[in-house]
């Protein structure tokens, strides 16, 4: 049992996740999911939580476990084209996995988005969570451009404000 880890969970609080990402940074990173809509047919989520419940931390849930529950409970998969992308941050491991449907796994790679993640986990861990959250954003519709061009008119099938657990 990693006790630094469980302490960082305890530690945790909303105010702490409500200073990382206010009610301005989540507008932003609203607007940058609208705009990243533009230019591909994916369906971008991004959720933030701040910490595990503690039968879960004690259960050594991972935060990609978590992320696959998340998944499924916002319906990410819940599109027409399979095309759902869940960006999924466990503020207090610092740790951002990457979720994404059988349509776009299908053609981007686990090292591509392994590739976002960790440059979104260097920015978080230097406090620039605004930032680092954009520039996710942008590198996952760089990938979705890539593989699934926009098409008119584009359609929503999940919205797009960032869920805060």
């Amino acid at each position: 049992m990693d006790l630094m880890r469980i302490f960082r969970h305890l530690l945790m609080t909303r105010w702490r996740v409500r200073k990382a990402f206010s009610v301005r940074v989540l507008s932003t990173i609203d607007s940058a999911i609208r705009e990243s809509h533009r230019s591909h047919a994916g369906q971008v989520r991004f959720v933030v939580e701040g910490a595990l419940d503690s039968s879960d931390l004690f259960d050594g849930l991972t935060a990609r476990e978590r992320a696959i529950d998340v998944f499924s409970q916002l319906r990410v998969w819940d599109t027409e084209d399979n095309n759902g992308i869940l960006i999924y941050l466990l503020l207090a491991d610092r740790d951002v996995e990457i979720v994404a449907d059988r349509g776009i796994n299908a053609r981007v790679s686990g090292d591509e988005w392994e590739a976002v993640c960790r440059m979104m986990e260097a920015e978080f861990r230097r406090g620039k969570y605004q930032p680092g959250a954009i520039r996710g954003i942008e590198q996952v519709s760089a990938l979705l451009k890539t593989h699934f061009p926009t098409r008119t008119p584009p359609r929503e099938d999940l919205p797009s404000f960032p869920v805060v657990m």
